[in-house]
């Protein structure tokens, strides 16, 4: 009787939970194979997954956890910047209707007068930081979703250390997920030194289910508001030294010229959210270039899970939609939403030749196993995907029509664009799209064309893998 009584207990708990949470999320109205995914998990596995949703799974877009950023305080403040202005004039006329997207979505003003530069290893991206570090008279502001106190994070740390002894301010940023390997006795030795450093959103028992899930993975540098760095890498050794099983593939920029307000208006907008504090000294942090460094139009494009639109993920559509004949696309995590899927398709059909490289081997196996189950989707529509051999690909960036590019931080994935703070660089160039478009055919070169009859050939335990990490792949 009481075995009985028990068992009834537990089935109305189990129907009670089940059944509130599935009505949480249908009220949520997110993106519907993210709540069937969600909904599959509960059915699934019940207590594990009302656990996992509790803690990762909440929606809590423009809720109580980012409302900490002030951000329309923020945004009363970025209107009036005298330094800033929107070049509506300079909008190129082939992709005008793509720049003022990015300026309605985000703000995004187009910048004159940059010049470009590209990195493709840690080596020579450190080598160029550090050289830019040193010649730093008044302030360096720093955001890295990762910042390792190894090898080349020490000798970052020291170096700053010793600017901040010359006078110069150093403001930094890091993730508190991705940087879990930052020592904390380090952080302490940090701002004892006169270092300013930040966790965003740190994750603590009481707030992990309403943190942990969104992570600032943007990568930023602003030395004296003059020079700016932002692309994939990160501050680790294995930007430099690469894996056990390969080399570390990535690509970053250096700007030079007026997007760098751009690159430090975001950085400023989060150095507000994590310290309270507003840097407004326009002179200071949006100083007028002595002279025209370059030719090189940008948008810096920028997204949250607190904005009212994904940005970077429309930048993306949009760009591809509007492409007329080529788009060289590579990524690290090609999980791509319906949306992105569909434009691809619809480019490669049209006649776009659609080439997309991922690596074959990755840092992470279950988004390895999700990005190869869209790979039959891409072939169907007779686009071209390779795996890049040699090592780990981590370079994110797009090249269309010889003409426009991307440079940033957001993976063709499902977490760039709708959870991470993510940033990216739009180069409306045609020297700088042809730049990079040497650097995806020298790639090309050393990847592997795959083969779309070899590949539905793959064992069924395979495929059975790789749908069930596609099942899974809205939720991570």
């Amino acid at each position: 009787m009481v075995w009985e009584v028990t068992t009834i207990l537990v089935l109305i708990i189990y129907a009670v939970t089940t059944i509130s949470t599935i009505f949480m999320i249908l009220m949520e109205n997110r993106n519907p194979v993210k709540s069937i995914a969600w909904i599959f998990v509960l059915l699934l596995f019940p207590v594990a997954g009302f656990v996992f949703y509790i803690l990762v799974g909440k929606n809590l877009r423009k809720k109580m956890v980012l409302s900490s950023r002030s951000i329309d305080k923020w945004h009363e403040r970025i209107e009036v910047i005298k330094n800033n202005p929107i070049l509506e004039k300079s909008f190129p006329e082939q992709y005008r209707n793509l720049a003022f997207m990015a300026l309605n979505s985000c703000n995004a003003s187009m910048y004159v007068n940059n010049k470009v530069d590209v990195y493709t290893d840690g080596v020579s991206f450190f080598d160029a930081l550090f050289a830019d570090i040193e010649k730093a008279k008044s302030y360096i502001h720093i955001e890295f979703y990762i910042f390792n106190s190894d090898k080349i994070g020490t000798k970052l740390i020291d170096v700053l250390k010793r600017k901040v002894a010359e006078g110069v301010k150093v403001r930094v940023i890091i993730d508190d997920v991705g940087s879990w390997k930052m020592k904390k006795s380090v952080v302490r030795d940090m701002r004892k030194a006169g270092i300013e450093i930040f966790c965003f959103l740190k994750v603590s028992i009481p707030a992990i289910g309403s943190r942990i899930n969104y992570r600032n993975h943007r990568k930023i540098v602003v030395i004296d508001g003059s020079v700016g760095y932002t692309g994939g890498m990160n501050v680790a050794d294995r930007y430099v030294d690469g894996l056990k099983w390969g080399s570390w593939r990535d690509t970053h920029m250096r700007v030079e010229g007026d997007a760098v307000h751009g690159l430090q208006r975001c950085f400023l907008s989060d150095w507000y959210f994590v310290s309270q504090k507003l840097l407004d000294n326009d002179a200071l942090f949006y100083p007028n270039p002595s002279e025209v460094v370059g030719n090189s139009l940008i948008q810096i494009v920028s997204s949250a899970p607190d904005s009212q639109w994904e940005s970077v993920m429309q930048m993306f559509f949009l760009a591809i939609s509007r492409a007329r004949h080529t788009i060289y696309l590579e990524t690290p995590y090609f999980l791509p939403p319906q949306p992105i899927i569909s434009a691809l398709q619809v480019a490669s059909l049209g006649g776009v030749d659609v080439r997309i490289i991922i690596p074959r081997y990755s840092d992470a196996q279950f988004a390895l196993s999700s990005s190869r189950s869209y790979i039959d989707d891409m072939q169907k529509a007779g686009i071209k995907v390779y795996f890049y051999e040699p090592g780990f690909l981590h370079s994110k960036t797009i090249v269309i029509d010889d003409m426009l590019s991307t440079v940033g931080s957001a993976n063709m994935d499902f977490r760039s664009f709708e959870q991470n703070f993510e940033i990216n660089a739009w180069i409306y160039d045609a020297d700088f799209a042809l730049r990079l478009k040497e650097i995806f055919m020298d790639d090309l070169g050393k990847s592997t064309l795959i083969d779309p009859d070899k590949w539905k050939e793959r064992p069924r335990l395979q495929k059975l893998s790789e749908s069930w990490a596609r099942l899974f792949s809205p939720l991570m």
